[in-house]
């Protein structure tokens, strides 16, 4: 039977699988961490979608949103076929096992979020990934055709002809962490599921194995990548001290939540009080919040205008943060709602509906990526042409869906959708790897000759730092082109230092994963530098002059 290498253990990736497996296909998923390491089992949101086929207006409200949201670049013809096929691949989610929030009458409890004009959002409570990822993980543990490896780095894709204009990928280098060894897997197809890149900036809502390493490994291949300007930094991350950045679900402001700076917040609850003192109405948080200056939706704008927001009254005020305000609403109902969030928050004494919330904006979300085409098939740069046997689904590819701004809760949804997409174009058109003498294609080994261990790791820790710090200092919410300039001399010097201890030593996953987050760092920065305008996550205070 054919065989297909799957990296990456979140949505996309297991929904591939299953879908491969179940049609009679071999496949083999790695990851570098656990298998429930994953964006998708970090996801508290939903997912986006019109279950009800005859909605048709409810299809074109949801449609509108995702064109206004991407700022006029999302590819129309994508949304809608995405928009559409949504209903069906949400019920093979349920059909897969995901159990999502449901109302005391049995219905769906549909939410609203940030950017959305109606209830179109799924989830369940505020751990809607995890139990998307715990459904499918379950599923693929006990299907007969399916190998999980944990602890195995996707390193390099195997080119059957590195000098062939015609690119095929015949399969994959991996790194066994266990053994330290780099081992040579076969693939009759080779998918990347692997997310993206958000440990490249230093305050992430991502885990710790979102390092590019799938847009990387494709760029190294020939593949093209696009819209690497756009990457989306989420309004609400606690500010608290903790190991791990913990982010505050958009459902919160979709709930009823109001963001405010520190001194609003301060003349919004003296007005409260005097308000209650003299037995008057208490004026709504909504009316004190610096997010009416910035748009019409206030806190539940969209993300890129709710995050620069945050950044310029940040900038004015001197603060560290703003605050995210709940005591308006009721505190049990967010604590049912929120249990996630309330037991994170309470370890701080914080709490739901009692105290504002401490937030800052922090790296979520890589709007742009792979190329590929409508079945998740990716883009040659050389010719704009397919990469034979190379699929990339999920936050690694960029299909045009979301355009310069992704809406919110619209990438469960598309991970899921294009994972149908390209498995179905795969299992129809993928034949097993032969020889011409029709004997099994033999791969070569990893180079290994000559190669030493890497004895000095302090110099990786220190550019690791160093990438993380320039990146998010210089390349971040906003952005200028001599912050941008002297964010690229920087992580050019760092690029050149990780080739020699490339090229020089035995790989270890620090060395791995820097070399890959260094690569996209440089095109993330260029493609920064090329784009003169400002669109959707990406502002640049120079355009603004050249504009006018």
């Amino acid at each position: 039977m054919p065989r297909v290498v799957l990296a990456g253990s979140g949505i996309a990736g297991l929904f591939a699988a299953i879908k491969c497996a179940n049609a009679g296909w071999d496949v083999c998923v790695i990851t570098k961490q656990s298998l429930e390491e994953s964006s998708t089992n970090y996801a508290q949101g939903g997912i986006a979608g019109i279950l009800d086929k005859t909605d048709l207006d409810g299809k074109e409200m949801h449609i509108k949103d995702t064109l206004d949201a991407g700022d006029g670049y999302c590819n129309e013809d994508v949304v809608r076929a995405v928009v559409n096929e949504a209903g069906d691949r949400i019920r093979d989610l349920i059909n897969v096992g995901v159990n999502f929030q449901t109302n005391p009458d049995g219905n769906f409890d549909f939410i609203k979020e940030g950017g959305h004009s109606q209830k179109i959002i799924l989830h369940s409570k505020d751990s809607t990934g995890k139990e998307i990822e715990t459904a499918l993980l379950s599923k693929a543990k006990n299907h007969p055709r399916i190998e999980l490896l944990s602890n195995h780095l996707a390193l390099d894709l195997i080119l059957k002809d590195r000098n062939s204009k015609n690119r095929e990928i015949v399969g994959l280098w991996v790194f066994n962490l266990e053994k330290g060894i780099v081992e040579t897997f076969h693939s009759d197809a080779v998918i990347l599921a692997t997310g993206g890149g958000g440990q490249l900036f230093s305050r992430t809502t991502n885990p710790s194995v979102a390092t590019a390493d799938g847009m990387a490994m494709a760029l190294r291949a020939g593949a093209k990548l696009i819209d690497m300007e756009f990457v989306q930094f989420h309004p609400t991350s606690a500010a608290v001290k903790s190991e791990k950045t913990f982010l505050i679900s958009e459902a919160v402001r979709g709930f009823g939540g109001v963001l405010m700076t520190r001194s609003e917040y301060k003349f919004w609850a003296e007005t409260k009080d005097d308000a209650i003192k003299n037995n008057k109405k208490v004026p709504p948080p909504h009316d004190f919040s610096f997010t009416n200056k910035y748009s019409t939706l206030g806190s539940l704008s969209t993300r890129d205008v709710v995050a620069r927001a945050i950044d310029n009254e940040l900038n004015l005020s001197g603060d560290e943060f703003v605050l995210l305000v709940t005591e308006h609403l009721d505190s049990e109902i967010l604590k049912e709602r929120f249990p996630l969030i309330e037991n994170f928050l309470n370890e701080y004494e914080l709490f739901l509906g009692i105290t504002p919330i401490p937030v800052v904006p922090a790296a979520h979300y890589f709007v742009g990526g792979i190329s590929v085409d409508e079945s998740g098939q990716v883009i040659n740069d050389l010719d704009n042409k397919i990469i034979d046997r190379l699929f990339a689904i999920g936050e690694v590819a960029c299909t045009g869906m979301h355009g310069a701004n992704r809406l919110a809760s619209n990438s469960l949804l598309e991970a899921v959708v294009y994972s149908f997409r390209a498995s179905t174009k795969m299992l129809n058109s993928i034949k097993p790897l032969k020889k011409t003498n029709g004997e099994k294609h033999i791969l070569p080994d990893w180079r290994a000759e000559g190669l030493e261990n890497l004895v000095e790791t302090y110099s990786l820790v220190d550019d690791l730092k160093s990438l993380k710090n320039t990146m998010t200092r210089d390349v971040g919410v906003v952005r200028s082109n001599n912050r941008l300039n002297r964010a690229l001399r920087r992580v050019n010097l760092i690029e050149k230092e990780v080739k020699l201890a490339w090229e020089s030593s035995i790989p270890t996953m620090e060395l791995i994963e820097l070399r890959n987050m260094v690569q996209i760092a440089s095109i993330i920065i260029n493609s920064a530098l090329l784009r003169k305008d400002n669109l959707g996550l990406h502002y640049n205070k120079d355009n603004i002059i050249e504009e006018n």
